[in-house]
């Protein structure tokens, strides 16, 4: 249920877009569960766009609310997502990640 109220409330943006928004201090999930999910995501979609160039779409908040971004993930560090450009989303931020 929590998925459709996530898909719902999210804007779609460029990943351009990205370097202008703030985001906020704490993590957004407070599940360890949910927290290795996500690290896990991040490293398969890293795989795939690195390795087939396959897009996936991250679902994230700023400090103005959700947003999503349909993009390919070219590496990560231990606090943050690396897009193309040099273009960083704090893993902190990423509420989920969908492969295609």
């Amino acid at each position: 249920m929590i998925d459709v109220e996530i898909k719902d409330a999210t804007t779609l943006i460029e990943k351009e877009e990205i370097t202008e928004f703030s985001f906020p201090k704490g993590d957004v999930l407070s599940d360890e569960a949910k927290k290795q999910e996500r690290q896990a995501r991040i490293k398969r979609g890293t795989r795939l766009g690195n390795g087939q160039k396959r897009k996936v779409k991250i679902i994230f908040e700023d400090s103005e609310g959700m947003k999503k971004v349909e993009t390919t993930i070219w590496g990560f560090t231990d606090k943050n997502v690396i897009l193309k450009k040099t273009t960083i989303i704090p893993i902190r931020c990423i509420h989920e990640i969908k492969f295609y």
